[in-house]
């Protein structure tokens, strides 16, 4: 049996598994089916119970040091109303020069991508004996909760003295082409709700009532307004955010009991969680005391630092599609950040213009440079020639 992997092929054939948040849908068995010819020991580590049981996969090419590791996530975000898709959003259909269907962009293809480099890479190498170790993270929860997928498996790893030298998460970070941009870091994400109490009251007999409107904006316009910091050589300023108010009453000759709001801040590394409710809750305090506040944060910032990881990247993509890419910290939060943890990591992967849109769809020669890259990138890494 070749071991020579087409990552078109194999893009259509997750494409065409419905794995909405948090299930698999049979992608896990599909790339299992891929990984175990080429000699890979593929490990289930599954978490939670019930309806928030989610489908991990370790999988691990040789057993020293160093050990490379792709991650990225099988599940793909709902499709919206599958009437207003020009295609099967479930097909993986190929026209046009492109490959349709959610999850096409975010992120199956570079699942694929990187399966069909190491299938590349072993046409030459043969074995990972005396070369190193290659490793997937797979999951079937990052566009959810991501309790019991990444997050899991890097406690798990941990406990199995499992070790990783370096990681590539193969998220869609270019803006307009393939190779524009990597990210090598993300800024933190702290939520907060906030719940101010009155009194209740007629409108007619505002002295007889406390609006907790009128107080809430007052705690809240610094927030819209506020100045966290200039940014930093890696990093973008820091943000803040009202995102809902909230009072509960459809009445117009009522004032309400309480007035609810939620906000967030999009924090660099000049900043933890700490500091930031510390100030908050000085802000707030000045104002009253009468209210509840809760936070949550679901990433701390982080910055890779590790030069050689990033270099060998920028090599291949220079060497592939003759791009110096942009080393970017912005945007959301991905599974990146509970990486770090363990093992420096980076994120690239196709163009992610299209990701959760109707018709989300990619380039297959994008598809196809996407895997040339990766390739280039571990013969780098491993200090190779592909030519050998």
């Amino acid at each position: 049996m070749s071991r020579k992997v087409n990552p078109i092929d194999l893009t259509s054939e997750l494409i065409r598994c419905e794995s909405i948040t948090p299930k698999s849908a049979g992608a896990l068995d599909i790339i299992i089916s891929y990984l175990k010819p080429l000699g890979f020991h593929c490990r289930r580590i599954d978490f939670g119970e019930g309806l928030e049981k989610v489908e991990n996969l370790y999988a691990r090419l040789g057993d020293i040091e160093p050990n490379i590791c792709f991650a990225g996530h099988v599940d793909v975000v709902p499709t919206g109303d599958v009437n207003n898709w020009s295609v099967d959003p479930f097909g993986g259909e190929i026209k046009d020069g492109k490959i349709w269907g959610r999850g096409a962009a975010d992120m199956k293809s570079g699942i694929a991508a990187f399966i069909a480099a190491v299938s590349d890479f072993l046409e030459i190498k043969k074995t990972m004996q005396g070369v190193g170790s290659i490793s997937f993270i797979i999951t079937s929860d990052e566009e959810g909760k991501a309790l019991n997928g990444t997050k899991k498996v890097v406690e798990w790893l941990s406990s199995n003295s499992e070790t990783i030298n370096g990681c590539i998460v193969g998220e869609p970070t270019n803006v307009a082409k393939i190779g524009d941009t990597i990210k090598i870091g993300r800024r933190g994400s702290l939520s907060g709700s906030l719940t101010v109490k009155g009194i209740q009251g007629h409108v007619g007999y505002p002295h007889l009532a406390d609006n907790p409107i009128n107080t809430l904006f007052k705690m809240l316009e610094p927030i819209s307004k506020i100045y966290l910091d200039k940014g930093t050589e890696d990093f973008q300023p820091s943000s803040a955010m009202i995102t809902t108010i909230d009072v509960n009453n459809p009445a117009t000759n009522v004032i309400p009991g309480l007035a609810k709001a939620k906000f967030n801040i999009r924090f660099n590394t000049l900043h933890s969680k700490e500091s930031l409710k510390v100030m908050l809750e000085k802000h707030f305090n000045s104002i009253t005391d009468n209210y509840e506040l809760d936070f949550f944060c679901n990433a701390e910032p982080f910055l890779t630092s590790d030069n050689f990881l990033k270099s060998t990247l920028q090599s291949a993509i220079k060497e592939i599609v003759n791009l110096n890419p942009d080393k970017s910290t912005s945007g959301g939060t991905s599974d990146a950040r509970f990486i770090t943890k363990i093992s420096p990591v980076i994120e690239f992967g196709l163009v992610g213009k299209t990701m959760h849109k109707i018709d989300e769809n990619v380039e297959v020669n994008d598809i196809l440079d996407l895997t040339k890259i990766y390739n280039q990138f571990l013969f780098n890494y491993f200090g190779e020639k592909a030519s050998d």
